[in-house]
């Protein structure tokens, strides 16, 4: 369609909204962990254990909810940000594996695959023009 043709010269205004959104919400997501202290920490980083990982719960935890917080910020930036989606992709894979576990089936997995396909997607792509890590 004509209307669509000339999109393709947005590809960075595209990933910075993507960007801007993801981030958001990973922010948004992310914080109340973070907030919620050792206690909180303790019981998100008891998800470690799906990969046999059961030691320091307390660090996992604050990891994880760092990696949200701060990821979310980093993406926003484009600063860091192929580490940054590295460490994202990583809670994803937890993420999805503890929904596994419980027996949510692919179903309840489904959304922390999708996002941990798409920050996948995003280590390959980089952070595009508008970003403190442009090249």
């Amino acid at each position: 369609m004509a209307i669509f043709d000339n999109l393709g010269k947005y590809r960075n205004t595209g990933l910075l909204l993507l960007r801007l959104g993801l981030g958001v919400m990973f922010i948004i997501h992310g914080f109340p962990k973070l907030a919620g202290g050792p206690a909180g920490w303790t019981g998100l980083g008891g998800s470690m254990k799906v990969i046999g990982i059961d030691f320091q719960p307390v660090f996992w935890g604050f990891m994880a909810a760092a990696t949200e917080t701060f990821g979310g910020f980093l993406l926003i930036v484009g600063l860091f940000y192929r580490p940054a989606c590295m460490l994202l992709v990583f809670t994803m894979i937890i993420a999805a594996l503890v929904h596994f576990g419980k027996g949510d089936g692919l179903q309840g997995a489904s959304h922390a695959i999708e996002l941990g396909i798409v920050f996948f997607s995003l280590i390959f792509i980089g952070p595009g023009k508008y970003s403190v890590d442009k090249k």
